[in-house]
């Protein structure tokens, strides 16, 4: 009973010497390649190293490296100064998710691709110094959400944009010819109102205008236009994004409508669409009416039934007078043919609704029978 109550007590301490050995067998994994001349990373490393320095060789970083890179997914620290690299392209650590540290200063990089750093999640430090970077796009930072140290010491940058780094700590500035106008106060406003310390702020100085060298990056005057610069920026910016959030499919297809303007006209394609839907409409209604309403057609099939007006009447009396004067100088007909002629002639009245007009009858007689 005691032994099993001695282990729970030391079990987690047990459990954390452990933990701790095994982070120190991780960490020390490391291969060191400096100095070696390589213009490739070397294939035939173990792949569960942890730290790699490539330093002071010829690696250029092409296709070739950045698939060898993939290889090594669980680097935690990365040094590739002092090398032959001129362009970072995109994805060029994507597969390399645990990195933490990555150094790529005293190379001749120009350019950085706008997807370099995709990949890099848990990256800590990044140091890019001593290349030959005159411009930095700051969306370019924004994969890297944990990035807590920044260096872009030592390069051509005249003016950087604020970076989209919600948990950097530390940024690296000094060294390049900062061009003091108004397209610098954005980042001067941002280093004054965040928390981000600025590494040797005393020695980060204006390189231009000349009236202004004597002052750094951080505490230079700026003239009254810039504030009133600052307040449109933002406000232009603001109304960007809203925009780009809830009308981008509008301004895509208005995009499309007016590209396919220039190549035809656009009233004879809405004339015609128009006239299609009419069309479409109408043909349902009349449809609908058919099926629905069978009176009107009831109706117009017994369009051709319909009273005497007295004035027919009148007319058919006289023709039938006439008939039967002409018919009394016949000498072979009969009484009876004259009643049978008087009923044939009679005969195209129409009795669908049960009522007989007749002129011939006397009213005096129906009395009497009643």
């Amino acid at each position: 009973m005691k032994i099993i109550c001695v282990t729970i007590l030391f079990w987690p301490f047990f459990m954390l010497l452990l933990s701790e050995k095994s982070q120190t067998s991780k960490t020390e994994v490391k291969v060191n390649f400096t100095e070696k001349n390589y213009s490739l990373i070397p294939e035939d490393i173990s792949n569960n190293i942890t730290i790699l320095d490539l330093s002071y060789n010829q690696i250029t970083l092409n296709i070739a490296d950045t698939r060898v890179l993939q290889m090594y997914f669980l680097l935690t620290e990365l040094y590739l100064n002092e090398n032959k690299i001129l362009i970072l392209h995109d994805n060029s650590f994507s597969n390399l998710s645990s990195l933490e540290i990555l150094n790529i200063c005293r190379n001749p990089i120009s350019v950085i691709q706008q997807d370099a750093f995709i990949g890099l999640n848990k990256l800590k430090q990044l140091y890019i110094c001593q290349n030959k970077i005159i411009h930095l796009n700051p969306d370019m930072f924004v994969p890297l959400n944990n990035l807590k140290l920044l260096n872009l010491q030592g390069n051509f940058i005249s003016y950087f944009d604020v970076p989209q780094l919600f948990h950097l700590e530390i940024i690296t500035l000094y060294g390049n010819p900062w061009n003091c106008t108004c397209r610098l106060f954005n980042l001067q406003n941002w280093l004054n109102t965040s928390n981000v310390i600025l590494e040797k702020e005393n020695i980060t100085m204006c390189n231009y205008p000349d009236s202004l060298k004597c002052y750094n990056i951080k505490t230079v005057p700026f003239a009254p236009e810039c504030h009133s610069t600052l307040i449109s920026s933002v406000t232009e910016d603001f109304y960007v994004n809203f925009r780009s959030i809830s009308n981008s499919t509008f301004d895509s297809s208005l995009n499309n409508v007016t590209r396919n303007s220039e190549h035809e006209p656009l009233g004879k394609s809405w004339a015609f669409l128009v006239g299609v839907v009419v069309t479409v409409l109408m043909t349902s209604l009349l449809i609908f009416l058919a099926i629905k309403c069978p009176i009107w057609y009831n109706f117009l099939l017994s369009y051709n039934h319909h009273r005497l007006e007295e004035h027919e009447a009148e007319t058919y009396e006289d023709s039938f007078t006439g008939n039967t004067s002409s018919s009394s100088q016949i000498p072979d007909i009969n009484s009876e043919d004259t009643t049978v002629i008087f009923e044939q002639l009679h005969s195209f009245v129409v009795d669908d609704d049960g009522f007989i007009e007749d002129k011939y009858i006397d009213t005096h007689e129906l009395c009497e029978e009643k």
